[in-house]
């Protein structure tokens, strides 16, 4: 029978002898983005919360402009990445062929792992997802298990919604295969209030290792920073901010343009201004495009690190319905319009559950009609203080380590005093 557990923002008191214990333990964190960056930037928020332990971070996609903290070694394989409609690997380096990267990046990993004998093995996603990857994961989840006085323990890291497959039966076979053979727990960074597991997985209950909901992984905005933020583009108070952005930029650019064309036809007695964010990884073109109608009143940037904190100062944000910026969007309390991607029902699904409870539009390809858009645009700027009916779980990140630390963290398992 499987177990299911909701950690809750709780605190735990600790004693300064399995505190410090805490440092003694070793995680070493896969996590492969194959479009966007959304997959990188959830993780690079657990790990952040993850100061206390030792803590290496391997990727394998496109490079990604992001600091990291210093308790964080970053160890990158060679890339790999999709296109748009996830049917091939393509290698980042055209010098290479995606058999010589897999080879290489297999045998990295592996010699990776056994030198650093870590404690836990976090994996991103896997098995429920990149499967393209299983060739460099599977001998690694092989090596842990044959190493039984190793004790490492293999955890996989899970976003709210999972991608439909067309073989359903076949794909949860398989992945309930892998979570009996070689995992220890799954932790779900969601409110089970809200998206549970079971929606999107029916096989839940042939699962024998733990389940953790955990909350939704999001940095929280800091109002400081959005105020220079403000001060910075030359707003004053009565200036209302629109954000507008497209995650990583491999899909989002028509959404962008839609944008621009709609706000150029705002009512021409608002105040206002607009921030685009375009993503390091769109088409040349699209971004020239883009860039093209900058001027006092139009910023436009690839890539900003204080996102959640511009979104906390924003009046309204237009964007895709990623997970990313979804709990952004959630954890700054700004009225947003979104666009899901079309592809899957993922982000749809999450759109239209979170508009149950929040100031959330979803839109269709109709609403980005320029005029059409534009009144959208006027109406839902000004509903900044509405407030959601239902309170999320956003703490995924701490909850992670909460839950970590509960099992893992002493050298004899310790009952949390949770206040």
């Amino acid at each position: 029978m499987t177990r299911i557990f909701w950690y809750g923002i709780r605190y735990v008191t600790r004693t300064k002898q399995n505190y410090l214990q805490d440092f003694n333990l070793k995680i070493i964190i896969y996590c492969q983005h194959v479009l966007g960056v959304g997959h990188f930037f959830r993780i690079l928020e657990i790990a952040r919360a993850m100061d206390a332990f030792e803590v290496i971070l391997v990727t394998g996609g496109a490079k990604v402009n992001a600091d990291l903290p210093r308790h964080i070694r970053h160890f990158e394989l060679p890339g790999l990445m999709m296109d748009e409609s996830f049917s091939s690997l393509h290698s980042i380096d055209p010098e290479k062929t995606v058999e010589n990267v897999k080879s290489q990046r297999e045998k990295l990993l592996l010699e990776l792992v056994k030198l650093e004998k870590p404690d836990i093995f976090f994996i991103e996603l896997y098995p429920f997802g990149r499967r393209a990857f299983r060739f460099e994961l599977v001998p690694v989840l092989e090596l842990i298990k044959k190493n039984q006085d190793w004790h490492c323990k293999v955890i996989c890291s899970l976003r709210d919604i999972l991608v439909e497959k067309e073989n359903t039966l076949k794909y949860e076979n398989r992945v309930i295969q892998a979570l009996n053979t070689f995992f220890d727990a799954v932790l779900v960074h969601s409110d089970p209030e809200l998206i549970r597991l079971e929606d999107t997985f029916a096989g839940l209950d042939r699962i024998k290792v733990p389940i953790v909901y955990t909350g939704f992984v999001t940095p929280v905005p800091d109002p400081g920073i959005g105020r220079q933020i403000r001060r910075n583009i030359g707003m004053n108070e009565k200036t209302s901010l629109i954000v507008a952005s497209a995650g990583g930029g491999n899909v989002g650019a028509e959404l962008l343009k839609s944008t621009v064309h709609a706000f150029n036809r705002l009512a021409p007695e608002l105040d206002v201004m607009l921030n685009i964010y375009t993503g390091p990884y769109m088409d040349r073109n699209d971004k020239k495009y883009l860039f093209s109608f900058a001027d006092k009143r139009i910023k436009i940037e690839e890539f900003t690190p204080d996102f959640v904190s511009l979104l906390g100062t924003a009046d309204l944000s237009i964007s895709m319905a990623g997970y990313n910026t979804c709990m952004n969007i959630v954890a700054a309390g700004v009225p947003a319009l979104v666009f899901p991607f079309a592809r899957n029902r993922e982000q749809r699904q999450r759109a239209m559950k979170l508009a149950e409870f929040a100031p959330i539009i979803v839109l269709g390809e109709k609403e980005l009609e320029p005029e059409k858009f534009s009144r959208i645009i006027e109406k839902n700027i000004g509903l900044k203080n509405t407030e959601m009916s239902l309170s999320l779980n956003i703490h995924g990140a701490v909850n992670t380590v909460k839950w970590i630390r509960g099992n893992y963290s002493a050298s004899t398992p310790y009952s949390p005093t949770l206040a």
